[in-house]
């Protein structure tokens, strides 16, 4: 029998059902094994406007008091306001609890560590080792933690992203934004970012609803209908979307086309490389070719790194890069902070097309075109390593990469990369090329491919 191994975290903190998998008990008990890891400093707790999120605020909340550890509780505060917070104030972490772009039913734990990032996997292993062992390190009766309210995080983080564009020349544009706040914290922060940018705001789903009656909390297009026409109908200068914990951004130009995170990121690399020459640019191995040409053509570096947010924070602090970026939405302006942050991207993006003085579709077609296709295969979780390792034998000779599955590049500047999910039993592919017939026809051959061997291997 293939028995899964212990494990709390994910590639982006703990996550489950409410209630079935992911309980108060079970949140006292990680809240304690939290508090074990960081030994009595002082932590700072937030959370994302879920039903749940309070509930389970307060139950981490209290096992991270019972070992002997203060918490300064922001209440409902974007993530990255939480990791500023952290980072500039030298607290001795932070825990916010959200589930990210999963449905209203499902929540999530995520721990920062000092410097504002998320934890490394093998500080993970400490908090988990102390779980699993019930090692957790429970203070006496006086000198149990105790809790504060802390006031003036959003503000605070929010006069932190003006100081990185020309508030000046964004102001005498008058920009239209129209901003779908996925019902949690991103309308907290977002509209009001905007409107101090001297932009007219109009709000989509900025009600705070734990629920999502708007939209579920994932920005991707068949999610963000509304904004694209709410864009369109009120001849918005652009539109963006943010999921709940506001680390992503997802765009809507002009026309009303919702444009993908590897292109919003790529336009603002392009601007980054031409005022910043020479410099690196972090980006998983899944992100598009786009991103290596526009460092190409400006004089930049590309890093790549496994698939994760964590991870190219990490390596953006390890390398000294400024500037990090993945395809889900998420741009990493190191000036600000090294991780992902849906309102500075969104004040970069206005900020390159009041440089420019031109609409986001124009800037976006000048950059190189990619179409991308996705698909996935099945495959139980015990075949996983054994299906790629034979995926790799077979490419072998090939431009290849192994960093995060297996990725290939064809000379004519197509690629595909199929890699195991870290969070369901599937592979998922990923293919892109000049022409979108080539991209699906690649997805088409390597799913057959993969299924091919898992029926070998069975």
């Amino acid at each position: 029998m293939y028995i899964l191994p212990r494990r709390l975290f994910g590639t982006n903190g703990i996550r489950g059902l409410v209630n079935k998998e992911l309980t108060p008990q079970t949140a006292v008990q990680i809240g304690a094994s939290i508090g074990t890891f960081f030994k009595r400093g002082d932590l700072v707790v937030g959370h994302d406007s879920r039903t749940s999120s309070p509930l389970l605020a307060y139950a981490v909340i209290a096992g991270v008091n019972s070992t002997g550890c203060n918490v300064q509780f922001a209440g409902m505060v974007p993530i990255p306001a939480l990791q500023f917070w952290v980072g500039r104030h030298r607290a001795a972490g932070g825990i916010m609890i959200s589930a990210s772009h999963n449905p209203p039913q499902y929540n999530g734990i995520k721990v920062i560590w000092n410097d504002g990032i998320e934890l490394s996997r093998e500080q993970e292993i400490e908090i988990e080792n102390a779980y699993f062992d019930k090692r957790m390190s429970l203070a006496e009766w006086d000198k149990l933690g105790r809790t504060c309210e802390l006031e003036g995080t959003n503000n605070e983080y929010i006069a932190a992203i003006k100081k990185h564009v020309d508030v000046a020349a964004l102001t005498k544009r008058h920009y239209h934004v129209v901003v779908d706040g996925a019902n949690s914290v991103g309308s907290l922060t977002g509209p009001q970012l905007l409107r101090e940018l001297g932009c007219r705001v109009t709000e989509v789903n900025t009600e705070i609803d734990g629920a999502f009656p708007g939209r579920l909390p994932e920005p991707k297009p068949e999610n963000l209908g509304v904004l694209a026409s709410t864009v369109k109908t009120r001849r918005a200068d652009l539109g963006v979307a943010y999921d709940s914990d506001a680390d992503r951004a997802i765009f809507v130009d002009e026309t009303g086309e919702i444009i993908m995170g590897d292109k919003s990121f790529a336009l603002a690399e392009k601007y980054f490389l031409m005022d910043n020459p020479g410099e690196k640019v972090v980006t998983s191995v899944s992100s598009s070719t786009m991103i290596k040409d526009v460092a190409d053509a400006y004089d930049g570096e590309v890093i790549l790194t496994k698939v994760g947010s964590v991870t190219i924070s990490r390596t953006m602090k390890k390398v000294n890069a400024k500037l990090g970026g993945e395809e889900y939405g998420g741009i990493f302006y190191g000036p600000h902070q090294p991780v992902r942050d849906g309102a500075m991207a969104t004040a970069l993006i206005l900020s390159i097309m009041a440089r420019t003085g031109e609409k986001l579709s124009k800037l976006l077609k000048e950059l190189p075109q990619y179409f991308l296709s996705k698909g996935t295969v099945e495959c139980p979780e015990q075949l996983k390593q054994r299906v790629l390792q034979e995926l790799i034998e077979q490419a072998e000779g090939s431009n290849v990469s192994t960093l995060d599955g297996l990725k290939i590049w064809f000379d004519d500047k197509s690629d595909i990369l199929v890699r195991p999910s870290g969070t369901e039993p599937v592979f998922r592919l990923y293919a892109e090329a000049r022409a979108a017939k080539k991209a699906a026809q690649l997805v088409k051959e390597y799913s057959v491919v993969v299924r091919k061997i898992i029926q070998k291997l069975r």
